[in-house]
């Protein structure tokens, strides 16, 4: 069986003349682009640019919805219903569906940000609501959540087609989620140890958590961080082992 990934990287989350990532220069080396929507990053100028940049690129667009925290970039946790989780969800697909339509073009998938992120993988309820806002504005839509936990099990139950995403440039706890960044080791900064990781996610279907853990996955789509130093260069280096290792890149379209 041929063995095919799905590249995503966070974009669109520069906002006003607040420059974020390198949107322009790792475009050209993955296959879905997941654009913030305003809340926690991004504004209408970005999002008209990055959404024709990733047409440009024949890159799959999906909205990126995050917490109202554009101060704190959507990264500190904060009290929210799940209804106030579904609304803000439905809102933000809305703006960017909007968006990509004035572009010619549409969404294909979608992918929680940040802390709003995290926060649904440890609480089950929250990852429902999301999930059905996703399911009430466009059932066709691609849900990425969290490779093995209860994220995809919930898209799944509402017919979504779901996309268990995996990190490259993270360390993972042993009950399948990811390190919060403010302890040591979250960031995989080493090229040659992200790939080993990103490697044996696809091809063994496992990964080896920071307590040495063995940690059972799917992996359909890899994110790539292009916030991080040296993105750019992890993207080429990622596809280039991939390519070595015949695994095929494309869209979860």
């Amino acid at each position: 069986m041929k063995l095919t990934l799905d590249l995503n990287c966070d974009m669109g989350e520069s906002f006003g003349p607040w420059v974020m990532g390198n949107d322009e220069q790792i475009m050209p080396y993955i296959t879905s682009a997941n654009i913030a929507c305003g809340y926690h990053g991004g504004d209408p100028r970005v999002m008209r640019e990055t959404v024709a940049c990733a047409r440009e690129h024949g890159v799959a667009i999906g909205a990126h919805p995050g917490l109202p925290d554009l101060q704190g970039f959507g990264r500190r946790a904060m009290a929210i219903t799940e209804q106030e989780a579904y609304d803000i969800v439905v809102a933000q697909i809305g703006t960017l569906a909007g968006v990509a339509a004035s572009q010619g073009t549409h969404l294909s998938h979608v992918k929680a940000h940040g802390m709003f992120y995290n926060m649904a993988v440890k609480d089950r309820g929250l990852a429902r609501a999301i999930v059905k806002a996703v399911h009430d504005v466009d059932k066709s839509l691609v849900f990425f959540g969290l490779a093995g936990t209860h994220m995809i099990e919930e898209a799944e139950s509402l017919g979504l087609k779901a996309a268990g995403e995996v990190f490259g440039d993270r360390s993972y706890q042993a009950d399948g989620s990811l390190t919060p960044r403010s302890k040591p080791g979250a960031m995989i900064t080493d090229v040659k140890q992200s790939i080993d990781q990103v490697l044996r996610m696809v091809k063994e279907g496992k990964i080896i958590a920071q307590d040495g853990a063995t940690v059972h996955v799917k992996a359909d789509t890899l994110c790539l961080h292009g916030d991080q130093p040296d993105a750019v260069e992890f993207a080429k280096a990622i596809r280039t082992a991939l390519k070595e290792h015949s695994i095929a890149v494309q869209a979860l379209r």
